[in-house]
């Protein structure tokens, strides 16, 4: 009986126990604000990690950041009941070949569809050949066939200057009115970014006197730094799983010095031409190694300064 009534009281011990166990801890009210405004923020936080494994670009992840704000605000505006029009968000990137604008017009597409701005957020790559047509009334047709395409995401055009090269008679000029006009019918529709060289795209503006003012966002990619340029290959050389040699790491910044710097350069690919060096290298390497019949660990990870072969510098990259 004794047995039986301690086995019982013990039961009832547990049952206390348990249930003081269940309850929830109590929180602070700080704490719940702060874990809701990081989960708010997530796809912010998202775009800059993509964007801080960018070399360089300080400036553009700003804004970048100020147009999250932009979007983020006028919706907070827009759901107790105040004035929040509707943001157009085409723009113009200036900078030479090889400075990151394909790549941060993509991530651009992925942040405005996490926000509900573009219904895919996808990119439409072209250039004037995917535009121009050969008569009259078939480049009209290209263009807004690409714009169909392009329709809940973003169309990337390269070289946009090029569509203003031959004059008033040129088809390029269709293509130039026809862009303009979808740009203010769909302007919520789809993003337009027209890309190019820096001067030949200020000239591109000055022959359209009413296409600089359809753009709100008009941003510069300047030139790498051979600093960044060195770091963007060791990244390069990282994400392969490989290494610069100290004698290769000097090798290769004296050249890029010599590159960049060189008056018979017309055109530096920035971090293009780096990818070609890091590419090349790399079949140097494995010719090298397949020479030398040697296969250690060391071996397959490292770079040497033999392997960095530069050849003429070319006048046009």
């Amino acid at each position: 009986m004794e047995q039986s009534m301690r086995k019982k009281n013990n039961n009832q011990i547990n049952i206390v126990l348990n249930n003081r166990k269940k309850e929830p801890t109590p929180v602070s009210p700080q704490k719940v604000l702060a874990e809701e405004a990081v989960s708010k923020h997530d796809m912010l936080r998202q775009v800059e990690e993509e964007m801080g494994k960018l070399v360089g670009m300080e400036d553009l992840k700003k804004i970048i950041k100020e147009i999250y704000a932009w979007i983020y605000i006028n919706k907070k505006r827009q759901e107790i009941g105040l004035k929040a029009e509707k943001q157009v968000l085409h723009m113009l990137f200036k900078g030479n070949p090889g400075t990151g604008k394909t790549t941060v017009a993509r991530i651009i597409g992925k942040l405005l569809f996490q926000m509900n701005v573009l219904s895919k957020g996808h990119l439409v790559e072209a250039e004037r050949a995917d535009l121009v047509g050969e008569y009259i009334g078939h480049t009209a047709q290209k263009t807004r066939d690409l714009i169909k395409k392009s329709i809940g995401g973003i169309l990337f055009i390269d070289e946009a200057y090029s569509l203003a090269r031959g004059g008033e008679k040129d088809f390029g000029k269709e293509a130039i009115d026809t862009l303009v006009k979808h740009m203010e019918d769909k302007q919520h529709e789809f993003v337009l970014i027209l890309a190019g060289y820096s001067r030949e795209m200020n000239h591109f503006l000055s022959l359209n006197p009413g296409l600089q003012s359809r753009f709100p966002f008009i941003i510069e990619f300047p030139d790498y730094t051979v600093n960044q340029l060195l770091e963007i290959g060791k990244r390069m050389y990282d994400e392969r799983e490989y290494q610069l040699s100290r004698e290769a790491e000097w090798k290769l910044r004296d050249h890029l010095n010599a590159v960049k710097y060189s008056s018979s350069i017309t055109a530096f690919s920035n971090g293009r031409y780096v990818r070609n060096i890091v590419e090349k290298s790399v079949r140097s390497q494995a010719m090298r190694l397949l020479t030398q019949d040697s296969y250690d660990k060391f071996d397959l990870l490292t770079i040497s300064s033999a392997d960095l072969e530069f050849g003429e510098e070319p006048h046009s990259l």
